[in-house]
């Protein structure tokens, strides 16, 4: 069978067995201590949340209103960080009233602390695409590039964003007035809004998928990842934020450290979330499960 016909084998044998591919994919992520993977990126990414955020609110605050900004940030990081983003919040619009005492010491601190996560998370892509490391290795002043690079993109894109919501935020204020009944479009603006993030987290996850594995990866497989893992997010954050919101005590238990417990645990289901969607495209690439014999390497690295 050549490199050509075998992703169109690999599908028809996926939608014949489901099971056994989701079986599969399962036993790898475990046996690439995917759960200790999550927890190291959860860790990291609670180190580089708050600067990474300050970096972006202060560059994109002299193009934009900054109200606007955090408003836009917060309706988001509900996605991320259930129940919690208005503590963010908080703290990033008091570090923004300061900005003007900003030294160089500290934004150099900061631009290494935003990009620890990042780096991490290229780590534990490594562990799942292991199969792409033995053919091809990154460069190092890639990976040293990489996390500031993405920094760059994730703020064009939470402008972007901030601009879009401003404009459906409006749309909702407005009424049409069809077969004399005044209708609101409150629920067509709040429906836009929710579609609007759901693209913008499969486009953040696509992105990653396509970035941060070493090679190029099949636009069509870091898609399906990022369905896959956007999904199953979207069932995780409605339930964190029910458990928080009704049956949690966590803050009887750890009282003022509450707000980084919580931030730590969304992060870590987030994240193992994340590299399991990677699992999926890691195990889909390689094959096995089909009955026959994995393949070491995906097509695109066929020459």
């Amino acid at each position: 069978m050549s490199a050509m016909q075998l992703p169109d084998a690999r599908v028809r044998d996926l939608l014949r067995h489901p099971g056994r591919f989701a079986w599969h994919t399962l036993r790898q992520f475990r046996a690439n201590q995917g759960l200790l993977l999550a927890g190291a990126v959860a860790y990291y990414a609670l180190l580089s949340i708050v600067p990474l955020l300050i970096l972006m609110i202060i560059a994109l605050s002299h193009v934009i209103e900054p109200d606007l900004l955090l408003s836009t940030l917060a309706r988001y990081l509900e996605w991320v960080v259930p129940g919690q983003s208005r503590a963010l919040i908080t703290e990033l619009a008091a570090f923004l009233r300061n900005r003007g005492t900003i030294g160089w010491v500290l934004l150099v601190t900061m631009l290494f602390f935003s990009s620890l996560a990042f780096t991490v998370l290229e780590n534990a892509m490594s562990v799942i695409f292991e199969h792409r490391v033995a053919i091809r290795r990154r460069h190092f002043l890639v990976s040293a590039l990489l996390p500031y690079c993405y920094i760059a993109v994730l703020s064009v894109g939470l402008l972007l964003v901030t601009v879009v919501s401003g404009g459906l935020l409006a749309i909702g204020e407005r009424h049409v007035e069809v077969l004399g009944r005044d209708w609101s479009l409150d629920r067509l603006s709040t429906g836009l809004l929710y579609l609007l993030g759901f693209i913008g987290e499969v486009l953040m996850l696509t992105s990653i998928y396509m970035v941060m594995p070493v090679g190029r990866l099949s636009l069509r497989h870091a898609l399906s990842g990022a369905l896959v893992a956007a999904v199953l997010w979207e069932i995780s954050r409605h339930v964190l934020a029910w458990y928080f919101t009704t049956l949690s005590q966590v803050s009887r238990v750890y009282g003022s450290l509450t707000t980084a417990i919580v931030v730590l645990l969304s992060l870590e289901i987030a994240a193992t979330l994340l590299l399991f969607g990677a699992q999926v495209i890691a195990e889909f690439e390689r094959g096995g499960w089909e009955g026959r014999p994995a393949h070491a390497e995906p097509e695109e690295f066929h020459t």
